[in-house]
């Protein structure tokens, strides 16, 4: 008779002072501007030794948006972009993790401004360990590449030259260190 370990669920909640989003997106198509959202939440939930079963979820609202120059910050909050006040909450919910050799992939429904598409993370797992207060920690880093327009962030502004003033897709960086609860 073989006895199998029962599965072992745990809670994880993000650091949001150890924890960010951030983006970057083709300037006047010669250069690259790069923001960050700093502030980020969300929990990690499942059984340890099956990823497929575990589920994430973050938040991020938009106000927290910071990149480097508040007149651009106040552009990027405003309708032509992610139109904060209706829309003041960046959301993704995991539907599909799976190992991939020693990373994962995580696939979920991402909403911005209120449209919601499937996109997926490539997520490398930092590490895991425990803190000089007791507390237990893992850190994730997870990229991705997305389409703008998708989600509703539709504004551009022609350039004489040729080309627009800013680019269609979006290089996502998550930096996640998340605390067992």
């Amino acid at each position: 008779m073989t006895t199998t370990a029962a599965a072992v669920a745990t809670s994880w909640k993000v650091d949001p002072s150890h924890s960010h989003a951030e983006f970057a997106v083709r300037h006047l198509m010669i250069s690259t501007v790069k923001g960050r959202f700093a502030d980020v939440t969300g929990t990690l939930s499942g059984d340890e030794t099956d990823p497929a079963g575990a589920s994430i979820e973050l938040l991020i609202p938009v106000a927290s948006i910071d990149t480097r120059e508040s007149q651009r910050d106040a552009h990027l909050r405003s309708a032509d972009f992610f139109d904060a006040d209706n829309y003041p909450v960046i959301r993704f919910a995991s539907s599909t993790i799976a190992r991939v050799g020693s990373h994962f992939t995580v696939t979920g429904d991402l909403t911005i401004r209120g449209v919601t598409k499937a996109i997926t993370l490539e997520v490398e797992a930092g590490g895991r360990v425990r803190d000089p207060w007791g507390g237990e920690r893992i850190g994730f880093s997870a990229t991705t590449r997305l389409n703008r327009k998708d989600f509703g962030l539709v504004w551009n502004q022609a350039l004489e030259t040729g080309g627009v003033l800013v680019g269609d897709e979006v290089k996502v960086t998550v930096e996640l260190e998340l605390v067992r609860d």
